[in-house]
């Protein structure tokens, strides 16, 4: 009876680490491409009002440019506080 408790214990503390993980790539990603997805999103929502989407649109092409040039950085333990 303890070893099925034990078993049960173990299964939901391999869930809450992989819903962690998850959650940490889930807000990198956001991170990294937050401005390009909210320029997008916003895009579309012009687009399906019947509005003109260019500055949506020339958002999400500045916030792709930016994560790009960032993603093309070296960061070591030197230059690490110096991101932005």
């Amino acid at each position: 009876m303890n070893t099925a408790k034990r078993c049960r214990g173990q299964g939901m503390t391999e869930y809450i680490i992989v819903v962690a993980l998850i959650a940490i790539a889930a807000i990198g990603v956001y991170t990294a491409f937050g401005k390009t997805l909210r320029g997008q999103m916003a895009s579309t929502a012009q687009s399906l009002a019947g509005k003109n989407a260019s500055q949506a649109r020339n958002e999400a092409n500045d916030g792709g440019a930016e994560a790009e040039s960032q993603a093309g950085r070296q960061i070591k333990l030197d230059n690490y506080d110096q991101t932005q």
